[in-house]
């Protein structure tokens, strides 16, 4: 749970990092980056934990 809540807060970072540089092609591909690792990050968060085989 501690990597999902991580890849999302990288995300929004990213995100915002993106917002700022909208103005180009660059910031709307970053900006786009970061949605889709929040994104993930949080589809993560309700996958449901794998279990060790042993």
């Amino acid at each position: 749970m501690a990597v999902s809540w991580g890849v999302a807060a990288i995300g929004v970072v990213v995100s915002l990092l993106g917002y700022y540089l909208t103005p180009s092609a660059w910031g709307f591909g970053i900006m786009g980056f970061g949605l889709a690792h929040v994104l993930l990050g949080i589809l993560d968060m309700f996958r449901a934990p794998s279990r060790a085989r042993y």
